[in-house]
């Protein structure tokens, strides 16, 4: 019988069906205006964007111009890539410019579909399209980039370790592709910056992410963090890793669904003695002490290193270095390092070398990042089972747009066995009968480790076979071409290759890659002709060999990245099946209820090497897959509103910081800084409401000297008839004012006004450093407030508030104490100045003339600016009158002819 939702989603339709149905007059109006652009010549189709950009200027939406755009669009990329995008294309391109997640199975054409909305969105802005690696986004940019030039349109790309120059290009282009990393950290870096000609990102205005639940679900927690380099505590780590590998059973517990691990009551007493035999305690120190606490965070580090990350599936030791690898989708992450010391952690247990830890000196996390932008869009084969999510935190709606053609698939329902070594040894027998057919077939796991064991098994029975994981990364695309091809056996981590067609029959553009490299002399035509022919016999023996077999060895935690694996057989209509094999004691099984299955198993009688197969088992692995995606959501949901409170923070410092940078003359903002630190300090040493006798005025005097720069006679002043607070501020507050326009005067008002934005950039930049630093300590000791009946969150949102005000009172102190030191140098000091860096230009001029023909000087770089014996560029130069250096700018050659800029000369900050 249906249910009441049934009956209504019969008669009304799902609302999936209606948004789908809304589209379809915006398709039509598109493929009515086709004959109109195809008429057009190429110079044609690139004066509609210039006529479309005067339209928005005039004052038409985006909306109004979208048949046209897209219809110019197709057309543009017919010509260039010779692919006429089909209307179910055109489709997916609507909702992701309506602000949506347009879900595409896997071969559905999502590169091409995002060309139409970053076109239309072009015309008024920047457009970022965002993808999973830096392989794809250089690809990407390339491939349809032919489209974007066709249209008289920009195109960038941004990668690691990129120059800036070639950043600030690749950001100043109409649509720039980059990974969510680079984006990220740029957006860190851009804020780090002390001059806005220093920024490459142009805001945030419309961004398309690819495999958006990657990045938006997959990743959300992974927080960006700049750092810098901290104290050395080798020796700790590896004296704490000596020490974790003799704890036994009943020294820790271990919970393996939160991935949590603590010591027990026996662990810190046996963790105490040892210390202290290893003098890292002091004789009658507890590591209960407050003294303790740094001990107590490493040991805690040290035993989730040893009981929690495991070598091969979290990480691999690569050149002597631990190498993260991520979760979701098998990929390595170099440079990505876990931070409070448990990174050193594993270097220590695995004997590399320990880096330094870091210290934060900005951070973001993903989610916090792409909510930034004005709109926002994302394209995927999987979002549906985390539609809820994507609404909750990011506001996007998931459209799941049919494919152009049916899935001919055939999913077969779960396997599954008593134990792994049953079940391994079914795989490497569905394996053998499928190659030996000529079917290829993609084989999902896990971790590398259980892809190398998978491996060897296959090596074992001769079975030849690819493997793509983290150590073969750099030759992922390769792999992932040739796994149509007939009988070929390809093994996977998870998701590794993502964003790579598979296609049947193989690759026909690396085969004519491969073909023109061997050949170079051949045709390009005829080889591609060739390779062409070929390929559809090739692919015809495969369609009759059933399409693509993908092979799942295990399930994952979540159905979304099950459903990935699977969606790589089938495309566009292609045959293909796909299956999965489970024992009891893989992981999701083991943690999850495996315990009553295994009765209920034993009880049926199953002989070994038997499966039991049966919708029902389907089922409630579901449910246990959706109670652990439930779990997640719930987590990162809690992190995201303790990040939250640090995320209006960041917004508030960094607009504060570009408005500094933006304003040329910041005199009166520091000066009401100074008036207020002044207006404190009287406070707190001439209370209000007292009488002068009861004034501390010889505190208010050293306070005065030290954070003002300022030595004037308070004393005197306290001992005056009459005087009150008011009278105290004002005067203080026109000598300060007297004493920055005499430092105005003798640096020049254009330095002056200079040193007043550097001095208040780094200030910021130290406080905001320091404040992250406090607001990790406070959220790793919030929690315990629970014990106490009160909500960690308000707690941590009352208290994080109240550091922001300090800090910022912080602020105003360090800026009036920096400005009132600072001083004109003395010649004594420009003289030595002078010889210095002399001595610097001799070296270098000696190791140049000592270094062999055509090899640099080894310390060309660190030896500093060359100094050049030329006469001053300002005529009437006189080295100890400003007034006569003619205001040069702190990046302008030093008017005293020396070579050097003026912050690096005479204009340097005492």
């Amino acid at each position: 019988m249906l249910g009441i939702g049934s009956i209504a989603r019969k008669v009304f339709g799902t609302p999936n069906d209606r948004k789908i149905k809304a589209a379809r007059p915006l398709v039509e109006k598109i493929n009515a205006l086709e004959p109109e652009f195809a008429a057009l010549d190429d110079a044609g189709l690139k004066a509609r964007t210039g006529d479309f950009r005067t339209r928005i200027a005039n004052g038409e939406s985006l909306d109004d111009l979208l048949p046209e755009a897209f219809a110019n669009c197709r057309e543009a990329a017919r010509r260039a890539l010779g692919l006429r995008a089909f209307d179910v294309q055109l489709m997916g391109g609507i909702f992701l410019h309506q602000g949506n997640i347009a879900e595409m199975k896997t071969g559905e054409g999502k590169t091409l579909v995002a060309t139409f909305p970053a076109y239309l969105n072009a015309l008024a802005g920047p457009v970022h399209i965002v993808t999973v690696n830096d392989y794809l986004a250089r690809r990407d940019a390339e491939w349809m980039g032919k489209v974007y030039g066709a249209l008289g349109l920009t195109t960038g790309v941004v990668y690691p370790r990129q120059p800036d120059d070639e950043k600030k290009t690749a950001y100043a282009a109409d649509i720039t592709y980059a990974t969510n990393n680079e984006l990220g950290f740029d957006y860190l870096r851009d804020n780090m910056k002390s001059e806005l000609s220093q920024m490459a990102q142009r805001g945030h205005v419309y961004a398309i992410v690819d495999e958006v639940d990657s990045i938006l679900i997959d990743e959300a927690r992974t927080p960006l963090i700049i750092s810098g380099p901290a104290q050395d505590r080798s020796q700790l780590y590896e004296g704490i890793d000596r020490v974790i590998p003799e704890l036994s059973d009943e020294h820790f517990t271990l919970d393996e669904k939160t991935r949590n691990v603590t010591f027990s009551e026996e662990g810190n007493e046996f963790l105490e003695e040892r210390l202290h035999q290893m003098g890292f305690l002091e004789e009658g120190q507890t590591l209960y002490d407050p003294e303790s606490t740094t001990i107590v965070h490493h040991l805690s580090q040290g035993l989730r290193a040893h009981k929690l990350f495991q070598r091969d599936k979290d990480y691999i030791v690569r050149d002597n270095e631990v190498v993260l690898i991520d979760e979701f989708t098998g990929r390595m992450m170099p440079g990505r390092r876990l931070s409070d010391g448990l990174h050193q952690a594993i270097e220590a247990k695995e004997r590399v070398q320990i880096q330094p830890e870091n210290v934060t000196l900005a951070s973001v996390t993903f989610q916090n990042y792409f909510r930034l932008y004005d709109k926002l869009s994302g394209m995927t084969g999987t979002a549906s089972t985390e539609a809820a999510e994507f609404a909750e935190i990011y506001g996007l709606g998931v459209v799941e747009v049919p494919t152009n053609k049916p899935i001919a698939r055939i999913d077969e329902d779960d396997q599954v066995y008593r134990t792994a070594q049953e079940k391994y040894a079914a795989i490497v027998r569905e394996i053998r009968a499928a190659h030996e057919k000529g079917q290829p077939v993609l084989v999902g796991t896990t971790s590398i480790e259980k892809s190398e064991m998978l491996s060897k098994m296959l090596e074992a029975e001769g079975l030849p076979h690819n493997v793509l994981n983290a150590r073969q990364h750099e030759k992922e695309a390769q792999i992932v071409g040739d796994a149509g091809l007939p009988g070929a056996v390809t093994i996977a981590t998870n998701m590794a290759g993502r964003g790579t067609d598979i296609k049947l029959g193989g690759n026909v553009e690396f085969k004519v890659m491969e073909a023109l490299a061997a050949d170079p002399e051949g045709h390009p035509d005829e080889i591609r002709a060739r390779i062409e022919a070929e390929h559809a016999d090739t692919e015809k023996r495969v369609i009759e060999a059933g399409g693509l077999f993908v092979l799942a060895t295990e399930r994952h935690e979540s159905r979304r990245i099950d459903n990935q694996l699977r969606g790589r057989s089938g495309r566009q209509g292609d045959p293909g099946r796909s299956s999965f094999y489970l024992s009891l004691e893989d992981d999701l099984m083991r943690i999850f209820g495996s315990e009553r299955l295994d009765n209920v198993l034993g009880k049926l009688g199953m002989q070994e090497g038997e499966a039991i197969v049966h919708p029902w088992v389907n089922k409630s692995l579901e449910r246990a897959q959706a109670k652990v995606e439930g779990r997640n959501f719930d987590i990162r949901k809690q992190l995201l509103k303790f990040d939250d409170v640090m995320n209006d923070q960041r917004k508030v410092i960094f607009s504060q910081r570009r408005e500094i940078m933006e304003t040329e003359d910041l005199s009166e903002i520091v000066q009401d800084m100074r008036h207020q630190v002044i207006d404190d300090l009287v406070d707190a040493y001439c209370p209000p409401k007292s009488y002068a006798d009861q004034w501390n005025t010889e505190g208010l005097y050293a306070a005065v000297i030290e954070k003002l720069g300022l030595d004037v006679p308070v004393m005197k002043w306290g001992a005056e008839e009459g005087v009150d607070q008011d009278l105290m501020k004002e005067r203080l507050s026109d000598e300060s004012d007297k004493m920055m326009a005499e430092k105005a005067e003798a640096f020049g008002p254009e330095t002056m006004r200079q040193i007043e934005k550097q001095v208040l950039l780094q200030t910021i930049d130290a406080k905001w450093r320091d404040h992250l630093l406090t607001l990790e300590h406070l959220r790793s000791v919030v929690g315990f407030r629970g014990y106490a009946q009160r909500d960690p969150l308000n707690e941590y949102k009352t208290e994080a508030f109240q550091l922001f005000q300090s800090m910022l009172d912080g602020l105003r102190s360090d800026v009036s104490a920096k400005l009132g030191q600072i001083r004109p140098m003395s010649e004594e000091e420009r003289q030595q100045l002078m010889a210095q860096m002399q001595r610097q230009q001799a070296r270098v001029e000696r190791a140049a003339a000592e270094a062999p023909a055509g090899a640099a000087a080894p310390d060309a770089e660190a030896a500093g600016p060359a100094v050049a014996a030329s006469g001053p560029l300002v005529e009437g130069f006189d080295e100890t009158d400003p007034a006569t250096w003619g205001n040069p700018g702190r990046n302008d050659p030093c008017p005293c002819g020396s070579g050097n800029k003026f912050k690096h000369c005479h204009g340097r900050l005492a």
